[in-house]
């Protein structure tokens, strides 16, 4: 877990992150229609966002991730890209299950853990 982050702000970083790599202005409106939550609910984790140096936000105005923002928020995308992959392309999990465990489990896994997933699955594609 990204450090001084709870899984739900892991979450709204996340978010943030694969929406601005859409489009140029992420907006409140944009994160809630993405994780299905309500707009009071995205403020707050802004605010959460913000005091901890993940986002810059004026009221009312664009998301923008600062440099530790995208960072970690890569970091949380990669993580669950790993897991997603391993669920579906080595166990065969069906796409839906893997996405929703990966989003699961993509808050606790271990840098360790993670980087033995991800040579194990380098090694299988080398077979």
């Amino acid at each position: 877990m990204a450090v001084g982050l709870t899984a739900s702000l892991e979450d709204y970083l996340e978010a943030i992150y694969l929406i601005s790599r859409k489009t140029s202005t992420v907006r409140v409106k944009d994160v809630a229609e993405h994780l299905k939550v309500r707009e009071a609910s995205v403020s707050e984790a802004v605010k959460r966002l913000a005091e901890r140096g993940f986002l810059k936000h004026e009221r009312y105005g664009e998301l923008v991730l600062t440099e530790e923002g995208e960072k970690a928020a890569r970091e949380i995308y990669r993580r669950h890209q790993v897991l997603q992959q391993f669920f579906k392309e080595v166990l065969g999990v069906n796409e839906k299950i893997a996405y929703r465990d990966a989003c699961a489990i993509e808050h606790t896994i271990s840098k360790e853990t993670l980087q033995k997933l991800v040579e194990f699955i380098e090694r299988l594609q080398k077979s």
